[in-house]
């Protein structure tokens, strides 16, 4: 696989987003497409409010411009990338849309939210289907693997976008975290792209890490764009569908390992307050509880980035295994 060819998408990608975001960021003020601060928050947070938001309209033109542009391959894989990536960012698009400029502060309702993701998850399964897609799961750090033949793997496959997709979302609550995470995560599966002889998948995931880091740019501490659920949804779709197509489903457990602990915390929160009415976290997801434990925002930021960054390596060394 041309790695120079990677690299070469990676920094198009990047200029791409540093180029757009200067150009997006005025005209969404003008708009006034700001953000709005949850109350029960931090209150840290509430100089936040009015910061320009959707800006994960940077890093989906940037990744689609690059994807198109060096991805010679059109196969089946390429086109799971591209629904994934775009179908998800489009939900979200549309929630930040309604939240903006229709003032309803939830956006999208969780049905209409959850119709969105199955409708571009049931694609993704077609795609896969009349490609005749592996049924195989491997199991990371070993060479045991096991077949959910029939249509078993596919409501999987659906569970498993929907996760990916909200975890990644969730995760997106300080300034620069998600970039940074997704980046790492990104990185990790542009190496598992490769050693899966997937050409589509790694183009993608170097596509990926030069729009976020692009747009990190902007959103680093103290953040002059937030991405939104354009961003996050868009990034979440395009994690799930790469390690779709590169058979390394389980694998997200670990190289996704942040985004997995950001979901956990806000399903334990959620179960201990309403089976037991107490909380385990001051606030969840999970950032936010170290926020308020006394933490600076910037502090808890690179923390998990180097957390995302331990376990990329161990997912990559497991992948050895497979």
């Amino acid at each position: 696989m041309d790695i120079q060819l990677l690299l070469l998408t990676i920094v198009v990608s990047f200029i791409l987003a540093v180029i757009a975001a200067p150009i997006l960021i005025p005209l969404l003020r003008r708009m006034k497409f700001g953000q709005q601060v949850r109350d029960d928050g931090p209150q840290s947070h509430l100089k936040k409010t009015g910061t320009p938001t959707m800006g994960g309209i940077v890093i989906l033109v940037a990744f689609t411009l690059t994807f198109l542009k060096f991805s010679a391959i059109k196969n089946t894989d390429f086109y799971v990338l591209l629904v994934a990536t775009l179908g998800f960012g489009l939900i979200g698009f549309l929630d930040d849309y309604i939240k903006i400029v229709f003032k309803r502060s939830l956006g999208l309702t969780a049905r209409q939210k959850l119709f969105g993701q199955l409708l571009f998850s049931g694609i993704i399964c077609w795609l896969l289907i009349s490609n005749d897609h592996s049924t195989a799961i491997g199991i990371p750090g070993t060479s045991w693997s096991f077949d959910w033949s029939g249509w078993f793997y596919y409501p999987f496959i659906v569970i498993m976008m929907l996760a990916i997709s909200n975890a990644v979302n969730f995760t997106d609550g300080l300034d620069g975290l998600l970039s940074g995470t997704s980046a790492i995560a990104f990185g990790a599966y542009a190496i598992v792209a490769i050693q899966a002889t997937s050409l589509p998948a790694a183009v993608c995931s170097a596509a990926m890490i030069g729009a976020v880091l692009g747009f990190l740019v902007y959103n680093a501490h103290p953040a002059k764009v937030f991405m939104g659920d354009t961003g996050s949804l868009g990034i979440g779709g395009a994690i799930g569908a790469i390690a779709i197509v590169t058979k390394s489903e389980i694998l997200f457990i670990i190289i996704g390992g942040v985004f997995v602990i950001e979901m956990l915390s806000v399903v334990l929160q959620v179960a201990s307050f309403k089976t037991r009415g107490k909380r385990i976290f001051k606030m969840s997801p999970i950032h936010h509880h170290f926020e308020l434990s006394g933490w600076s925002e910037w502090r808890v930021v690179i923390t998990f980035w180097a957390v995302g960054l331990l376990l990329a390596g161990l997912g990559l060394y497991l992948n050895k295994g497979l």
